[in-house]
This record gives C-alpha cells, sequence and structure tokens, in this order.
C-alpha cells in the first residue's frame, strides 16, 4: 500500500488530490497512520506501531484500519502494492 504519488499531506492532516480537487482531513491517529505508509511500512509493522502506542487490540485495529484503508482507497488516495521493486 503506498499514497499516490499526487496526493499532497500536510502535518495537520489535511489531503490534498490535485487530479480531483478533493480535499479531505484525518485526524492525529490517521496522520500516523499515513506517515506509515508514507514510509512503506507493511501492515504488521503498522499494526504493532499503533497497537503499542495506543494500547489497542489486534480485532480492533485491523477493523479501524480496514475501514481507513477502505475510504482512502474509495478516494483514489492509495494503490496497492503490488508493482514489484527493481
Amino acid at each position: 500500500m503506498k499514497l499516490n504519488k499526487n496526493v499532497a499531506v500536510s502535518e495537520s492532516g489535511l489531503l490534498f488530490n490535485p487530479v480531483t480537487g478533493e480535499s479531505f482531513s484525518v485526524n492525529p491517529i490517521g496522520i500516523e497512520i499515513l506517515n506509515l505508509i508514507r514510509d512503506e511500512k507493511p501492515e504488521e509493522e503498522i499494526a504493532e506501531a499503533i497497537m503499542a502506542k495506543y494500547n489497542t487490540d489486534k480485532p480492533t485495529f485491523e477493523k479501524d484500519y480496514q475501514d481507513f484503508i477502505g475510504i482512502l482507497s474509495h478516494n483514489n488516495l492509495v494503490e496497492s502494492h503490488e508493482k514489484t521493486k527493481a
């Protein structure tokens, strides 16, 4: 999973897609997840980081994470990380 290259993310959590002109805002946990996605961390590493910091369990994290990724995908803000690295 990675952010689309044209999407801009501010430190305050504002996402802007210049292709569509749409903007979105995310909460502080969303910003943390986006930063981990931007660093191309795998989902398991993202889960470990968020669960340790916010003392949540894995089922709760997985549900919330999939909901978040679903919203990002629906709005064309992320792309699948299935491309092979050269």
